[in-house]
């Protein structure tokens, strides 16, 4: 009986979380739209970005094109808290971070050897279909820039 009591409890538990997650407007396959989008050349153009949770940890996969027009991956884990965690396959970021506004909007900000490089701001629609990104910073060679990027949900 009890361990029926706890496998039951467990169970509640993570269809709870699942739920909660799965409520997040910002988790899923998000498409570039280009003909909505002002990207400054010779900086990253991600064309697909796919958000992921599990067990409170969040996953970042962005696909694109880097600023020499060679195809790019980028990953990011960890959680939406401010804190930086490790980005790999960016060479202009070694750590990025995110925080939750409220449940439509993140701000994040990426460094390189502990100095901020990009801030930005990303916006869910209130229909959820849509995203915008707005980041601004220095391309690697000094020059100022500020891209908006507007994503369709898959």
């Amino acid at each position: 009986m009890k361990i029926g009591t706890i496998g039951l409890t467990l169970a509640f538990c993570f269809l709870g979380a699942a739920a909660c997650f799965a409520a997040d407007p910002q988790m899923g396959t998000w498409k570039l739209n280009e003909a909505k989008s002002k990207i400054t050349p010779g900086t990253l153009k991600n064309t697909q970005v796919v958000y992921s949770s599990m067990l409170g940890q969040v996953k970042i996969k962005a696909d694109g094109i880097d600023a020499n027009g060679k195809p790019s991956h980028t990953e990011w884990s960890g959680k939406f808290d401010g804190k930086d965690y490790p980005v790999t396959g960016d060479p202009n970021s070694d750590a990025r971070s995110y925080t939750k506004v409220n449940d439509r909007t993140l701000t994040t900000t990426n460094k390189k050897n502990g100095k901020v490089t990009v801030t930005g701001q990303i916006v869910v629609s209130s229909d959820g279909k849509s995203r915008t990104v707005t980041i601004s910073g220095n391309t690697p060679k000094g020059k100022k820039f500020q891209n908006v990027a507007v994503y369709d949900k898959q």
